[in-house]
This record gives C-alpha cells, sequence and structure tokens, in this order.
C-alpha cells in the first residue's frame, strides 16, 4: 500500500508542472475512424474530459475513413482512390454523411455522460458542433473528378474561439459546406490541421495503432523534425504502400510546426492514458513532431538556478559534489552549461576557466538519475570542451571522487597536485582526496 502511495505522489508532484503549463491552451485532437473503433475508445473519451476539466480549451476534430469503408462494403460498393485521396460520388456522398452524422451524435452522447461511478461524473461537457469549417470541390486532376471530395476554404476561427472561451468543447466532423450550399467530403487530418493553425493552438493531437512513429528496428522516434516527418511520408510514398492514418497525421503535423503550431502528438489508442502519459509526463510515450528538440542544451542564465540547485542537492548531501550555495551559484552561473527539457534542468556542467596557464576546470557534472543510461554526459563534456576552445584553453581538468573511470574512458588521464593552476592548487582539499584528471584539448 505504501509503495502504491508513493507512485500516486510522485506521479501528482511530477504532473504539477505540465497541468499548470497546458491550462488555458488550446489543443486540437483528432480522432481516426480507427481509434473510434478500438475498446479503448471509452477511455479517450474519459480522458478528453479529463484535459477539459483542467481548463484546456479543446477541439474535437472525428474521421470516419474506416467507417465509410466498411458501409460501403457492406452495400458492395468499391471505394474509388485516386493518389491516396477518396472520390466521393454523390452515392458515397451519402454514406459519407450518414455516417459522420451518427459519429457526430454518438461522440457527444458520450462526452455528455455525466453518470456516477464513470469517469466523466459531474462533469457536465458543452459540446458545440456547426459549419466552423466552410469547404469548396477539390475539383480535377490528371482527368480524374474527384466529384464531392472537397479541400478547406475557411475556418470560422473567431466562432471556433468564442465557443472555446464559454468553456465548450467544439466537435468537427469530416464534411463541410460550401457557400453554395452544398456537401464536400473532406480529410479529417486536413480539418486538424488547418484549424490548430488558423486558432494558433499549443498542439495537434492524434492517435495510431503503434506507439507512435517506428523506425526500421520498430522501436518509437521520440521526437522528429518536419522535414523528417516529410521525407518519412514520402518514402511510404515512393514504395506504393497504403497511405496510413499515421503517414497522413505525420504530412498534417508537418504543416502545422512550418505554421506556428509548436508542437503535435501522436500516441497509440491502444495504451490506457497515452494522451495523459504524452501530455503529463517528462518523457511522453508517443512520438513528437517540432520545430525545435524538446531536449536543448545551452548556457544557463540566472532563472536556472532554482533546478541546478534541485538537481545537485542530493549529490552534494552524498559527498559527491562540493556543496555551493544559491549565492555562489548566481555569481557563477555564467560558468554553467545546463540540459533542459520541458523547462526541467536534467544535465548541468560547469567551466571555470584559468586563463594565464590556458587551462580550465570542469566541474559540478550533474545529471537527473532518470537520464543517466544516456549520452547526456557526454554532450555535456563536448559542450564544456566546445566553450574551453572559444577560451583558447589547451587543457581541461577534473578533480573527482567517483567518476574516475567515466573521465578516463574519455582520454583523460591521472595527473597531480603540482600540475594544477597556481590558484586552484592552493585551494586543493587534501582531506577530500579528489583524484585529478586531465584531457589535452589542442586542436
Amino acid at each position: 500500500m505504501k509503495e502504491r502511495t508513493t507512485e500516486l505522489v510522485d506521479g501528482l508532484r511530477h504532473s504539477v508542472p505540465y497541468i499548470n503549463t497546458h491550462q488555458g491552451k488550446t489543443f486540437v485532437i483528432l480522432l481516426t475512424g480507427a481509434t473510434i473503433k478500438s475498446h479503448n475508445y471509452a477511455n479517450i473519451i474519459s480522458d478528453i474530459g479529463l484535459l477539459h476539466s483542467l481548463g484546456i480549451k479543446l477541439v474535437i476534430v472525428y474521421g470516419a475513413r474506416n467507417q465509410i469503408d466498411h458501409e460501403l462494403s457492406s452495400r458492395n460498393i468499391k471505394p474509388l482512390h485516386h493518389k491516396y485521396t477518396r472520390i466521393t460520388d454523390s452515392v458515397s456522398l451519402d454514406i459519407v454523411k450518414q455516417v459522420a452524422g451518427l459519429l457526430q451524435l454518438d461522440i457527444t452522447a458520450r462526452l455528455s455522460m455525466s453518470l456516477n461511478n464513470t469517469p466523466l461524473q459531474g462533469a457536465h461537457l458543452n459540446v458545440v458542433s456547426g459549419n466552423f469549417v466552410i469547404a469548396q470541390p477539390l475539383g480535377v486532376d490528371d482527368g480524374i473528378d474527384y466529384c464531392h471530395t472537397g479541400k478547406i476554404r475557411r475556418i470560422n476561427s473567431e466562432a471556433i474561439n468564442e465557443q472555446l472561451d464559454s468553456r465548450a468543447i467544439v466537435l468537427l466532423g469530416p464534411v463541410g459546406a460550401s457557400v453554395t450550399g452544398e456537401s464536400f467530403n473532406l480529410a479529417s487530418e486536413d480539418i486538424a490541421a488547418e484549424v490548430a493553425i488558423k486558432l494558433k493552438a499549443d498542439k495537434l493531437i492524434s492517435y495510431c495503432a503503434e506507439q507512435g512513429v517506428l523506425d526500421k528496428n520498430d522501436n518509437v522516434i521520440t521526437d522528429i523534425f518536419p522535414v523528417d516527418a516529410d521525407n518519412y511520408v514520402k518514402e511510404k510514398e515512393e514504395q506504393g504502400k497504403h497511405l496510413s492514418s499515421e503517414c497522413r497525421f505525420l504530412r498534417a503535423a508537418s504543416k502545422a510546426c512550418k505554421n506556428g503550431v509548436r508542437r503535435s502528438h501522436l500516441v497509440s489508442y491502444l495504451i490506457d492514458g497515452s494522451i495523459l502519459q504524452e501530455l503529463f509526463s517528462r518523457d511522453g510515450i508517443g512520438t513528437q513532431v517540432a520545430m525545435a528538440h524538446s531536449e536543448q542544451i545551452r548556457s544557463a542564465t540566472i532563472n536556472n538556478i532554482g533546478g541546478i540547485l534541485e538537481l545537485i542537492r542530493p549529490m552534494e548531501e552524498q559527498g559527491i559534489l562540493v556543496r555551493r550555495s544559491r549565492e555562489q551559484l548566481e555569481i557563477e552561473i555564467d560558468k554553467f552549461t545546463i540540459i533542459e527539457r520541458d523547462s526541467m534542468t536534467i544535465g548541468c556542467a560547469a567551466l571555470y576557466p584559468f586563463i594565464e596557464e590556458r587551462m580550465g576546470e570542469m566541474a559540478c557534472v550533474a545529471i537527473h538519475p532518470d537520464y543517466r543510461s544516456s549520452s547526456r554526459g557526454d554532450l555535456l563534456l563536448r559542450k564544456v570542451i566546445e566553450r574551453a576552445k572559444q577560451l583558447n584553453l589547451k587543457k581541461l581538468f577534473v578533480l573527482t571522487t567517483r567518476s574516475i573511470h567515466w573521465f578516463q574512458e574519455r582520454g583523460f588521464i591521472p595527473a597531480g597536485v603540482d600540475d594544477l593552476p597556481m590558484q586552484k592548487k592552493a585551494l586543493y582539499n587534501y582531506r577530500r582526496n579528489s583524484k585529478i584528471l586531465m584531457l589535452d584539448i589542442e586542436d
């Protein structure tokens, strides 16, 4: 019972910074047809209700590709496509409208459920649908008439924001009306991306069968840049494969990121609570598409002192690092390099130069326990060496009691007290008896 309680407390503590960060922000969530068909769908709806209760403004875009194909098949109608896009004739359009209408009612009903003993108990969510998306015909391509398949002409962002500001969830389906009163079948991924761009949304989120985008070894790609997402989709297209929902989303997410949406996320609809794990934990669980990596290595500023102190205090208490006061850190903050992940300091190192002897000390090297199995220590070392070279230093040294082998494996060799700069030699603590290791960093 104690272990379970500790996990709950730790989970809440770690999620609070993300709850504060996301509050009042706008998220666009895409529910694909496959997501709606999944056994985990009810839990996903509950998770959406939870996000709303945390003060997040939500636009839900739902797709119906799987349901439309199923309905066409049941009527012995063969789906027609050109360049991975559905051709929607008048018969198909009636089916699209029927399927989309039923899904809209179902999603609205599920979000309205506030029965006792359910995750949405007492939620009383207000779900609003309407003609927020204006469509136009896609037209003719390579002599192929897409008929009632359309593209987005305009997004009524003011009307959507009005609803969001009144605490409503906006629900958008794959059918859009035109200014001439016609209906057109739209790609849900396109709607989600365009709405996210127009609203300047903070996040665009979708679901897929896998845990995210997989590499050639079936490992999840945790972070991907838009250009790499484009190349991934292009490679699949060149292989002539059926364009999966995750590829369609990647293409949409890439466009969204290039047009101001900071981050897009792809998580599994098979994993319970995947969207919560992605949004409220440091490492997430799926694939993130962003213009910049969620983890950055950079020079520290005065605003990072709290994060550095939190990182180094446990190691100071164990005697691994020499204790530094907040005042000392404030004075020396320009010496520090940090690794930051989602506004949390997970690594740090300092460079103290001795210009006269053209030597530098690498000190206060710390990596958060959750990230020590990676190469972040090497990243810090490379950054410190880079800064040392900019200062025209020729040697780098460390004083360590625990990490002797780690530094030796990276080219540091044992040295003596007499090899230290004069000022450092005078301050050497013989009681601590730190090992001195030195690295030649000349070009």
